[in-house]
């Protein structure tokens, strides 16, 4: 059970998030505050999993109250404002939800904290096929399967995945390369991660998977042919 706390100055948004909580299973809605401040006060004693959070408040804003927490705590930022977007962004937010909204969005959000909370605590299991990358405003899941390779360019990488699907997020190349450090992912150029499990052939240039040509780096081929002996 994921133990949550809302905080908005406005007594109708957190009666709205307090009954949508109320229909999800996973989720234990602690408490509510109207007074950030308060809710500060209630966290230093009481830490909790996930914040509902709203921004535009009086006194401190929710990018401010959030900042001053010092445990880990997922936030999902429930906000009038959506220019406050790439604030969320910055900082890490599970998901980033623009007012009014519906129950199945919020739901979505949800949904978000479940995976990245199981994702959070199971990060030593042998099994664990997932990691997690920011994509726009909120956190995307991505099975490590289906990747095909990872290309960077300049300080953005792609994700290539089976479905043909790209995916973009903004994280540096030795960053992505220690995510996927245990699970048989190795970096074969400056700019391409590949998964030894797809690799269909290999020239003293290049890589190929499913018909995609991945170079190899001058400066990687003895890593690369050390691994591949070893396979």
């Amino acid at each position: 059970m994921i133990k949550a706390l809302a905080i908005d100055d406005e007594p109708i948004a957190l009666k709205v998030i307090e009954n949508f909580c109320g229909r999800i299973d996973f989720i234990h809605l602690e408490k509510t505050f109207d007074k950030p401040q308060d809710a500060m006060k209630h966290l230093r004693k009481f830490p909790v999993d996930l914040l509902f959070l709203d921004i535009d408040m009086p006194g401190i804003s929710g990018i401010e109250l959030y900042k001053a927490i010092e445990q880990k705590t997922m936030v999902i930022f429930i906000t009038a404002h959506s220019k406050y977007a790439l604030d969320g962004f910055n900082l890490s937010a599970v998901d980033f939800v623009v007012k009014p909204f519906t129950f199945e969005r919020f739901e979505i959000a949800a949904n978000k904290a479940k995976e990245y909370y199981y994702y959070q605590n199971n990060k030593d299991s042998k099994d664990q096929q997932v990691m997690y990358v920011r994509v726009d405003n909120s956190l995307m899941k991505i099975v490590l399967t289906d990747i095909l390779y990872i290309e960077s360019l300049a300080d953005y990488i792609h994700i290539y995945l089976k479905n043909q699907k790209r995916v973009t997020t903004r994280i540096t190349m030795k960053a992505m390369e220690d995510k996927l450090s245990q699970n048989n992912f190795v970096r074969v150029h400056r700019s391409f991660i590949v998964p030894l499990s797809h690799i269909e052939n290999v020239t003293n240039k290049s890589i190929l998977i499913e018909g995609n040509i991945i170079p190899i780096g001058r400066s990687y081929e003895k890593e690369l042919n050390k691994i591949l002996k070893l396979k």
